[in-house]
């Protein structure tokens, strides 16, 4: 077989990437002010939730559903990064123990049942609500999907919400040209003189005279004027104005009880039945509905992503829905087109809650949707993550939530580093010893390994979550023998070179590079494929382990490639090292010792 031949390298050009790359990542870390980097539950303490199970009957929920719920949970928690959380089940309990103090956003997201309901409106009414809460929180908006939905003539999509003159005693509102809601205070008829006779507002000459001829007569007689009857009005009917057809009288009844303006009554958190009809309130408490079952609920959702439509400045969220979901969307929607207000909208309910109520103006058979509501930047993705990890098929009570010590943890932590410091100094004795000149290598490989994997830990914490705990130390601790077992490699390949090739060194060092770097990249990927079987097959823990052990494996490609072979390659053009030194672990007695022996233990490299 051929023999590799030596290349021409520039190793000033790659130590000076190296050099920029370990530039870009500190950079990063002063412009985000982080110096350290975050720790997990055991180093640093957190917080553990207990979730208890709420069914309708109190009976224990199924174990598969049970089960689901826990994936559903470890998934939301995956989802806002590499947190270290860990969620595990304890009899019909789910425990759930996350990193740092004052998680509240985090509980609330793994907590939340995020059951989304869309629900035909049967009859709305706009409630009494705070004077403050009127002017400083503006009912939003809301449209259907853009694909799916004609917009009006100004582009926007029409509000179906009441307004706020509507009460349960007045005329059902109507349907402007656009496809808006109009109160009947737009819409009733001018009064006409031919009715009966109303007061006038200013009384004739002929009038008073009148009056004050009936002065005494009005004092000795103690009989009501038609003006006196018509200040009582009559006791209305509470369901004047609604269509009852199709409503369940029980919610009727509960429907016209409701006050959406107490924040008691709205109902946050409720678990409602899907399959029956259904009593809500506004999320601001602006409007009270009576909805009918549950046509699509969030288990028919299939993604749900957070953004700002082009041409629009508002956050919204998009959905999607699977194929059995596309369907029932659809038919929701073409029922709710071709009915009269307001069973011309569909509300969006969450956790009991209505979050809008748009006013479909055309059928949406394409299964898509979105959601409106002056959403913010952090509100738009909370909600997008909650439905878009799915939704949980439980309702969850929090038994408990406890602050967790970080006491045992540093212990552990202390003895670990101390452990990790002595594999360190007897790895750099050992390289110094038998490699002498050689060592200085391996161990300026270990010191710019160390910067690569701890500035990578920090910026990872601020960016994508990630927390050092226990088992990620452990897996540090066993990348100083991945990344010695690299330069140990290329060094006895160096050395098996000059032996039997009679090269000399900066030939050796570009020859021994090219079969060198083969045995490493092989070895380097069996461990990141381990690793990363790992991490997706184990949790908690073991996965954190296994993370580690494939960040680690990575920089060590990157330290071998930009710094181990390229610096000696510089070395190479010394004396010292040319000439064989007997301190530079290259002399011709030393290698004559271990020529031999170095062949033979690594014959897969032939």
């Amino acid at each position: 077989m051929a023999r590799p031949t030596s290349r021409h390298s520039r190793p000033g050009r790659t130590l000076l990437v190296l050099l920029a790359l370990i530039l870009a990542m500190g950079g990063t870390m002063l412009l985000q002010k982080a110096y350290t980097p975050k720790l997990g539950l055991d180093l640093a303490g957190g917080t553990t939730v207990t979730l208890s199970p709420v069914t309708l009957n109190n009976a224990s929920p199924p174990e598969e559903i049970l089960d689901r719920a826990v994936n559903i949970i470890r998934d939301r928690v995956n989802g806002t990064g590499i947190s270290d959380a860990e969620v595990a089940k304890s009899g019909d309990n789910i425990i759930i123990s996350i990193p740092g103090v004052g998680q509240n956003e985090a509980i609330k997201l793994v907590a939340t049942t995020a059951e989304l309901r869309f629900r035909q409106v049967l009859a709305a009414e706009a409630t009494q609500v705070p004077q403050e809460l009127a002017t400083n929180a503006p009912s939003p908006s809301a449209s259907p999907s853009a694909t799916g939905a004609s917009p009006t003539p100004s582009g926007k999509q029409s509000s179906a919400k009441p307004t706020a003159t509507q009460s349960a005693g007045a005329p059902k509102p109507t349907t402007s040209p656009t496809g808006k809601a109009l109160s009947s205070a737009l819409t009733a008829p001018t009064p006409s003189a031919s009715g009966s006779p109303q007061p006038s507002a200013t009384p004739s000459a002929e009038g008073k005279k009148q009056e004050s001829k009936k002065g005494q007569d009005a004092k000795s007689t103690p009989t009501a004027s038609p003006s006196a009857q018509a200040s009582t009005p009559p006791a209305q009917d509470p369901n004047a104005g609604i269509n009852t057809e199709g409503i369940d009288p029980a919610v009727l009844a509960q429907y016209n009880k409701l006050n959406c303006a107490d924040p008691k009554n709205r109902g946050q958190g409720v678990q409602d039945d899907p399959n029956k009809q259904y009593a809500a309130c506004q999320d601001d408490g602006s409007f009270k509905y009576v909805l009918d079952v549950a046509k699509v609920v969030g288990t028919d959702i299939d993604t749900a992503s957070a953004g700002i439509p082009q041409g629009r400045s508002e956050w919204s969220v998009q959905l999607d829905f699977k194929s059995k979901g596309a369907g029932a969307w659809g038919d929701l929607t073409t029922k709710a087109y071709n009915a009269q207000p307001p069973r011309n909208q569909v509300a969006v309910v969450l956790d009991g809650v209505v979050i809008t109520a748009p006013n479909i103006i055309s059928p949406i058979p394409g299964g898509r949707a979105e959601i409106t509501g002056n959403f913010t930047q952090a509100s738009a993705t909370q909600l997008a993550e909650q439905l878009k990890y799915g939704a949980l098929p439980l309702k969850f009570n929090r038994s408990s939530v406890d602050t967790v010590s970080s006491t045992l943890g540093q212990d552990q932590l202390r003895g670990g580093l101390i452990a990790g410091l002595i594999g360190l100094v007897l790895v750099v004795l050992y390289c110094l010893l038998y490699y002498r000149g050689l060592g200085i290598v391996a161990v300026l490989s270990l010191v710019v390994a160390t910067i690569i994997t701890y500035t990578s830990v920090v910026v990872l914490g601020h960016n994508a979550n990630f927390r050092l705990s226990l088992p990620h130390i452990i897996g540090l601790v066993v990348s100083i023998g991945i990344t010695a077992d690299s330069f140990i490699v290329y060094f006895e390949r160096i050395r098996d070179e000059m032996k039997e090739g009679r090269r000399s060194l900066r030939a050796a060092v570009e020859v021994a590079w090219v079969r060198a770097r083969r045995t490493i990249l092989i070895a380097d990927a069996v461990m990141f494929i381990a690793a990363i079987v790992l991490y997706f097959l184990a949790v908690g823990g073991v996965a954190g382990f296994a993370f580690a052990m494939g960040l680690t494996t990575l920089i060590d490609i990157v330290v071998v490639f930009l710094f181990t072979k390229p610096f000696i390659a510089l070395l190479a053009k010394m004396k010292f090292f040319a000439k064989g030194h007997p301190l530079s672990g290259l002399d011709a007695e030393r290698m004559s010792e271990t020529g031999t022996a170095a062949r033979t233990t690594t014959p897969q490299e032939a």
